[in-house]
Parts: structure tokens; sequence; C-alpha cells
């Protein structure tokens, strides 16, 4: 039997914070999950149109070992501009791989097809923005 946390949830992980937005009029959302410090992660992107944003930084060869933040949203390709929000949030925190200088937030993101599950889509702006 496997042993869970006290609720079953994400966040009952230790060091980790949850943060997640959702508009009912458009029924769509954006779940955040951010470590206390960077943290290892994986992927396997499936399906025949996948969006996705840094996912390629997961890979075991890469430079990078760990990441900053995860974003997992709604929206299909315009959800993708919700990790530019969490990037941006993150390096006015000073959080970041160490690139020759810099603080270079590390934050992939994914997002799922939600515009046709009957919420208001007839947006003028994107309501996912960074």
């Amino acid at each position: 039997m496997k042993s869970t946390g006290p609720r079953n949830l994400i966040t009952d992980v230790p060091g980790l914070t949850v943060g997640q937005a959702q508009d009912d009029v458009v029924k769509s959302g954006v779940t955040v999950l951010v470590g206390y410090a960077p943290m290892v992660t994986g992927v396997h992107v499936m399906g025949g149109a996948p969006g996705t944003c840094e996912t390629d930084l997961l890979r075991p060869d890469a430079t990078v070992e760990a990441v900053d933040g995860l974003v997992l949203s709604g929206g299909s390709a315009f959800g993708l501009s919700s990790v530019s929000g969490v990037v941006n949030a993150m390096a006015a925190d000073g959080r970041g791989f160490d690139a020759m200088g810099h603080k270079v937030p590390i934050v992939p993101g994914a997002i799922i097809f939600d515009l046709a599950n009957q919420g208001d889509k007839a947006w003028r702006e994107d309501p996912y923005p960074g």
C-alpha cells in the first residue's frame, strides 16, 4: 500500500508551493508549482499537437539540472504566455540558473486544449498574460 500525504494532494509535498488561478466564465486556469529550492523534474510529452515551453531542458543530457518553477495552463497556445509571468516574478526575486553572472529562471510549462469546453473564449485580450 502506498503512503500518501494527509490530503493526498501535490500540496502535501514538502518544499513545494502551489498556486492556482481560474476563470469560471472562460472555464480555464493556471497552476504554478515553485520549489523552495530548484527542483529536479522530468517530462513525457504526448499527443499530436503538444504545447510546451522549455521542456527540452528536462532531458537528462541538458545543461540545466533543476528548475525553479513549473506552469500547467489551459488555453491551448494562449496559455503558454502565462510562463513568462512566472519567469518575470522569479527574476524579480533573484531566482534562477546562473548564466555567466545573470540569473535566468528556468520555468518549463505545458498547456492543455480547453478551447472547446463551452467557456467564453471570445476574449479581446489574452487572459493568460505574462
